[in-house]
């Protein structure tokens, strides 16, 4: 019999005034009493429209029907036939505007928790003592892939699935990405994206580290040494700011650099070679994900007051609901409607203040967002120690400047064709954040995929 409670069931968590403090997982995940309970409320639908949702196209109603069955193992192999990251994807996707999107029991109440469900699988997968993974017989292709977050491994995955010899090239002295630099750890603990990770070093993947495309070398070299195609899964990893007055003074950080502190360098720990200042106020400037995990975290390292300041109303906060809602429950205060117009600093020029200006929302603008406009005479200034300025970041240009014949938008994200992920270099596919600027996990995997295909499409027609 169907579960047909309008509610989906609550995720157990940490109290707030506990995760506040520590940098522990928040979400605690299903029981597996309450997993078959929040699968009992999937219909089984035919037509699928959740499906449509996911950019990976997970069988959704399959793998919740073997939940139902408690074969949790059969799930799990469901999802991994189209997604190579499902514990991370069950963590951090948006699935409210994705799959959970398009559920029938959306419509007349909450849709089936489907990232939820998601996590469970593949947390009951990891938790099963490991197997050896058969890898695939090589087909006598390589692939290179430039970059180790979700674009890069979920393409290095695909095609290691097909039999290519795939090896993935990172600039950072650890593999992931913004999986590892830039989600906090009581989100998506370091040790789930490793053990993804590991899974692609199984079917033979190959991880070098601390090499720099433009820099360690070039895509012409790649091709040079027997590479028959190349993926950039770079990312976006340069950061935006305001530029307004102040923002050179000590005390401002862009939140890439405060993320990668706390998240890759570990600051928050006491032996940490890469601290950060201990702040006792602090400003974020911007109101996606990456501002409620800057926030999240100062809090974590002790500040005793958080703002989020963002120009626009709570109903166009960029950020997940449930990032927003844990936030106010950990004691970060909104400050909305509110634009930043200088930073203040001290005579030995330390942050002692961010001024910002009042706001109210006038026609939408060429996003569909009402635009924000100042309200004259209304400057204040927020006593503040810190400001970290989380408004998106750009694709680094090392690989643009040094890569003949690639073509980029005034952005700087790489042209792709938008089925295969071809760009105007032949032989070099794209996805990503390096294509679209700061966006979504999710988003990143289906370009990998998506390019993964191209990849394969393109070397067997070279044949």
């Amino acid at each position: 019999m169907p579960n047909m409670s309008p509610k989906k069931n609550e995720m157990p968590s940490q109290p707030p005034e506990v995760r506040n403090k520590n940098f522990r997982e928040v979400a605690l995940g299903y029981t597996e009493e309450i997993a078959l309970d929040e699968a009992a409320r999937c219909l089984n639908c035919k037509h699928k429209p959740c499906v449509n949702g996911c950019p990976v196209n997970i069988n959704i109603p399959e793998f919740i029907k073997k939940i139902t069955e408690k074969d949790y193992e059969g799930a799990y192999q469901i999802i991994n036939q189209t997604s190579s990251l499902p514990a991370v994807c069950g963590r951090v996707c948006p699935q409210e505007n994705q799959c959970e999107k398009y559920c029938v029991r959306g419509i007349k109440g909450e849709p089936v928790g489907i990232g939820r469900l998601e996590r469970f699988v593949a947390d009951y997968h990891n938790s099963l003592p490991s197997t050896k993974v058969e890898k695939p017989t090589p087909n006598g292709h390589k692939v290179a892939i430039i970059g180790s977050g979700p674009a890069g491994l979920t393409c290095a995955g695909d095609l290691a699935k097909m039999g290519y010899e795939v090896t993935i090239f990172e600039a950072l002295h650890l593999p992931g990405g913004v999986l590892v630099y830039g989600i906090p750890e009581f989100r998506l603990p370091k040790s789930v994206v490793q053990k993804e990770i590991d899974k692609l070093k199984d079917l033979g993947v190959k991880i070098i580290l601390n090499v720099v495309a433009g820099r360690s070398f070039t895509i012409d070299e790649l091709f040079e040494h027997g590479f028959e195609a190349v993926f950039i899964g770079s990312g976006a990893g340069s950061p935006r700011f305001l530029n307004i007055p102040g923002e050179n003074l000590s005390g401002v950080y862009s939140a890439n650099e405060f993320l990668t502190r706390i998240n890759l360098m570990k600051s928050y720990q006491k032996d940490s070679a890469t601290p950060i200042v201990n702040s006792k106020k602090v400003a974020v400037v911007g109101g996606g994900n990456v501002a409620m995990d800057a926030a999240r975290c100062a809090k974590r390292l002790g500040a005793e007051e958080v703002y989020i300041v963002y120009r626009r109303s709570e109903e166009e906060l960029p950020a997940r609901k449930e990032e927003v809602e844990h936030a106010k429950e950990e004691g970060i205060i909104f400050k909305l409607l509110n634009n930043p117009v200088e930073v203040i600093g001290n005579e030995k020029r330390f942050v002692t203040g961010l001024k910002c200006v009042k706001m109210e929302l006038g026609e939408p603008d060429a996003s569909g967002r009402r635009k924000p406009i100042e309200k004259p005479g209304t400057e204040f200034v927020l006593d503040v120690d810190t400001v970290i300025i989380a408004i998106g970041t750009s694709p680094n240009p090392l690989i643009k400047m040094t890569t003949e014949g690639l073509k980029t938008n005034d952005h700087g994200g790489i042209i792709i064709d938008e089925e295969t992920g071809a760009t105007s270099r032949e032989g070099v596919f794209a996805g990503g954040d390096a294509v679209t600027g700061a966006a979504t996990v999710i988003l990143a995997m289906g370009a990998g995929k998506k390019a993964a295909a191209g990849i394969d499409k393109f070397i067997r027609e070279k044949k």
